[in-house]
């Protein structure tokens, strides 16, 4: 066959037909033809599958790239005597290396000081390596050691024998970093909320300066006029002590005693002298009651009578309010409750405050507070005859700094506060329009147990 010529494959027609084809050998050749065709048919498959897979195998290996340039903690893969073979980017820019010079070199040698290298050696030298949140030195791109937590895993190869470690680790200066700016905004908090809780009270103290005034005016005036009594009967037992002491006549000391009465100032003495204690008394406890109250609470949780912290709330805040304000109580003695007695008066002295602003405008202000035990638990319900809470405003009567008031005449954070110092003691508060008209809140608390 000429060299110019090229070798053609015939159809499978032309060789059915006989056509270029010796007829004896013609089966021969349509066997080794139709076999070919297989072959190549096969080897097209072949190519086509072993590029997808070329395909897939560069996806996962982008992917795998693309997560280890992505990690922020440290991490290397390292053969079974301990070189390293694989490291990710934030072990580069850590370590101040480029991969070309890491990859290859023994992993101890990147500890800073000879305990960190001594440890890692014996970890994994085991054959489960304890290495987990342990705190070693790494040597930094500048030099100094820095505490980095690591964590160790075993590779396995696919007969499930040990091959080498993965690594992974996280500089700890940032943990504690991060641990402490997180202490300081938790401390940061626990301060801004005790300062408004304390800025709360005084704001409620604030308000009862008129009735605080008026409750202690009485027993102090008590108190002075009986001293003004005494300084006059200190004189005349002066003049008849003086009488006697010069040696005076009895007819003399006798007309001296019915002139200045020692006789009745005798008799007056022990009772000026109790009623003068007893209004010292009394404006000790009034004095006391507003230390505890204006005193910044400690979260002392004490067994105390729920009942006697409302009746003295109620008598403050009435102190302070007009005449025509009613207060109808209809609570049962004997229901202690757990918790600070401060932090609860200032809650209801709240709630009885609010009644009385709510109700300013009607004509004959009224505010029943109600109390019935319900199974291990005691409701309280502060109902007034107001206009009540207005249903769009009803969702957000407890958020802080929300106010109905006008400027000057509340904070907003009464509710707020209050809502957070029965949720401390384990209760509840809400808010609702009762179905005669006026607002009712209701306060739950669970009873304190024997």
């Amino acid at each position: 066959m000429p060299a110019d010529k090229p070798l053609t494959r015939l159809p499978i027609p032309e060789l059915l037909s006989g056509e270029g084809l010796d007829p004896l050998g013609e089966a021969v050749w349509i066997e080794v033809i139709q076999k070919m065709d297989e072959v190549y048919n096969d080897l097209l498959q072949y190519e086509v599958a072993l590029e997808e897979k070329n395909t897939a195998l560069e996806d996962s290996q982008r992917f795998v790239l693309s997560v280890l340039s992505s990690m922020s903690d440290l991490l290397l893969v390292c053969d079974g005597e301990g070189r390293i073979e694989v490291v990710n980017e934030a072990l580069e820019r850590f370590a101040g290396q480029p991969q070309t010079a890491l990859i290859g070199a023994r992993l101890f040698d990147l500890f800073a000081d000879d305990a960190s290298r001594e440890t890692a050696r014996a970890g994994f030298a085991q054959e489960r390596p304890p290495l987990h949140d342990c705190e070693l030195f790494l040597r930094a791109a500048d030099g100094s050691a820095v505490p980095v937590s690591f964590n160790c895993t075993r590779r396995l190869n696919p007969q499930g024998a040990s091959c080498g470690m993965v690594i992974t680790g996280r500089p700890v200066g940032e943990l504690r970093r991060a641990y402490q700016a997180l202490h300081e905004a938790h401390e940061d908090l626990k301060r801004t909320q005790q300062q408004l809780l304390h800025s709360e009270k005084m704001a409620s103290l604030g308000r009862l300066v008129a009735g605080v005034a008026h409750e202690l005016n009485n027993p102090i005036s008590f108190v002075l006029g009986n001293v003004h009594v005494l300084q006059r009967y200190a004189q005349r037992l002066r003049r008849y002590l003086e009488a006697m002491h010069a040696g005076a006549p009895e007819a003399e000391r006798a007309a001296l005693r019915g002139e200045l009465r020692i006789d009745r100032l005798l008799d007056d003495l022990p009772e000026l002298i109790e009623g003068t204690v007893e209004g010292a008394e009394r404006t000790r406890d009034i004095v006391d009651s507003l230390k505890r109250f204006s005193a910044v609470d400690r979260d002392q949780s004490q067994p105390f009578n729920l009942a006697q912290v409302i009746e003295r709330s109620v008598h403050w805040v009435a102190k302070a309010a007009n005449e025509r304000f009613r207060v109808e109580l209809n609570i049962p003695e004997g229901i202690t409750v757990a918790g600070s007695s401060g932090q609860m008066q200032q809650v209801v002295m709240n709630l009885v405050q609010n009644a009385l602003d709510a109700t300013g405008e009607t004509p004959e202000p009224r505010l029943e507070i109600r109390a019935r035990g319900v199974v291990g638990r005691v409701e309280v319900t502060f109902c007034d005859n107001g206009p009540g809470i207005p249903p769009e405003l009803l969702p957000h009567i407890f958020e802080p700094f929300f106010t109905t008031k006008p400027v000057g005449k509340g904070t907003g954070l009464g509710l707020a506060i209050s809502y957070g110092i029965v949720e401390r003691h384990g209760g509840a508060l809400a808010a609702a329009n009762a179905p005669g008209g006026g607002a009712c809140f209701t306060l739950t608390l669970p009873l304190a147990r024997p």
